[in-house]
């Protein structure tokens, strides 16, 4: 490891690939559990009496929780073309908040966010009317609600810092990166106005004043949700780990309808969290299970990869901030890819009920694709061992096709909800499904160990000291003419 002196006599004049250099000789590792789960809801909104722990374990206490869903709104063409529905998405961010942040919460609270009581529908009409306002913004800018609603608070009234760049060494920022950052930035004597101005430009974290959260019981913060017709994706992190997240921003690309509308899809979430930049993407990919319809598919995923880019926020000297899913050091693909298998309904229900998991899985086609190299080259998926996850009738463990009185309203049992990931060190813990019969396809969760760099303890702190020097545009306050 090259000196500390020598490092910092250094800084300030030295290229791209030498500043790499120094930052990568002082960056230790550590290892952070990730859950990852992904759920097609059916065009349902969630009710009162839904168990959550089969889609959030009441015994995982990981890090960062990425949860995605499909269709949690009916993909008619009233949400298509005219406007989306959000207070499903609203319903279902209280009910992840109270699993994330469980003290001890009675089944009448509860109701309180999802049965048709006047509170209730006080309460969703408030959390959607901020939604729909914050539809085509950036989500730590515009899609939190208003603090005069109590119904969600922000993590301290601070504002989630876009770049979090060591001072020293990005000390160019561009003005579009001078967002002010949780602790470091935010001082006591901010004025009434700005402090208003900060609370309405964070993510929704908390529901305190209606589940009696307090700021000390609160373990998880949401950081980041958006909403693309019936894809929502939503990001927590544990509290402690907020101040270190950067570089926030996300894409949507549509792939539905005449080839751009939201109703299929991808939402992609990009971050940094310490030295280690991140990108999860949630996606409901071309539905049909037709002989050729895995092609449609393949070519989502192609034109997905090819039209996700993230604005650029960030110019510094050292380091380039990923703006293509790929670029990213860990990537985690998550959604409703829709890929099914290549057998007969007859064919696959025999080996269903033999439980010949191996027959059925050498006849899945994203397996076939991927192993031919014509989709997601260079992805991994961990071992299945779970029974496919589509389509199961209403309310029942028995798939769909079963009951069914004609061959077209059949449906051949599938495993279309998946987990895949891109990048060294990740190494997947678990990958199972969960049990709820709430809609027509199960949950998928998994629970991975990452990686993540961050920088030596004493060039950290050197680089954070108060007599460093500061550019002017560090000091300006944000931009509106940067916020999409």
């Amino acid at each position: 490891m090259k000196g500390f002196s020598d490092s910092n006599s250094r800084l300030g004049s030295i290229s791209r690939n030498e500043c790499s250099s120094l930052l990568q000789d002082n960056v230790d590792t550590q290892a952070l559990r990730i859950f990852v789960a992904t759920w097609n809801v059916g065009g349902k909104p969630p009710h009162s009496g839904l168990n959550f722990n089969d889609f959030i374990p009441a015994d995982d206490h990981s890090d960062i929780y990425v949860l995605g869903f499909q269709e949690i709104v009916p993909l008619n063409a009233g949400n298509v073309l005219v406007i989306e529905d959000n207070e499903p998405a609203a319903k279902w961010l209280a009910l992840i908040n109270q699993a994330l942040n469980r003290p001890s919460v009675d089944t009448d609270t509860l109701s309180r966010y999802t049965d048709s009581s006047s509170q209730a529908s006080s309460l969703n009409a408030s959390v959607s009317r901020d939604l729909k306002n914050s539809r085509d913004s950036l989500f730590f800018q515009k899609q939190s609600l208003k603090s005069g609603s109590k119904t969600f608070i922000t993590e301290q009234g601070r504002r989630l810092k876009t770049c979090n760049c060591p001072s020293e060494v990005a000390r160019t920022y561009y003005r579009d990166s001078c967002f002010r950052c949780p602790q470091a930035y935010i001082s006591d004597d901010d004025s009434s106005d700005d402090e208003e101005e900060v609370t309405s430009s964070f993510s929704v974290a908390d529901t305190a004043s209606a589940v009696s959260i307090t700021d000390s019981q609160r373990r998880y913060s949401l950081i980041a949700s958006k909403q693309m017709v019936g894809i929502f994706v939503t990001v927590w992190v544990r509290r402690e780990l907020v101040q270190h997240i950067g570089h926030l921003r996300l894409s949507c690309v549509g792939r539905g309808i005449m080839g751009y509308l939201g109703n299929k899809g991808c939402i992609s979430v990009s971050m940094s969290l310490h030295q280690t930049t991140f990108c999860f993407v949630c996606s409901h990919l071309a539905s049909g299970d037709k002989e050729g319809d895995e092609v449609r598919r393949n070519s989502d995923v192609t034109e997905i990869l090819k039209n996700t880019n993230f604005r650029r926020i960030c110019r510094r000297a050292c380091r380039r901030i990923p703006q293509k899913i790929l670029e990213h050091d860990r990537v985690i693909w998550l959604g409703d890819l829709n890929y099914r298998i290549a057998l007969s309904y007859s064919e696959t229900r025999m080996l269903l009920e033999d439980n010949n998991w191996d027959a059925l899985l050498e006849k899945d086609q994203l397996k076939i694709e991927r192993e031919a190299g014509r989709v997601f080259k260079g992805w991994k998926e961990g071992n299945i061992y779970f029974a496919p996850t589509y389509k199961y009738s209403n309310n029942s463990d028995a798939y769909a096709g079963e009951a069914a009185t004609s061959k077209k309203k059949r449906r051949t049992p599938a495993w279309c909800d998946r987990i895949l990931w891109h990048g060294d060190g990740i190494v997947q813990l678990s990958y199972i499904r969960g049990e709820s019969r709430f809609s027509d396809h199960r949950p998928v969760c998994a629970v991975f160990r990452m990686e993540v760099g961050m920088l030596d303890s004493s060039l950290s702190k050197r680089l954070s000291t108060p007599n460093m020097k500061v550019g002017a545009e560090e000091l300006l306050p944000p931009s509106n003419d940067y916020i999409s």
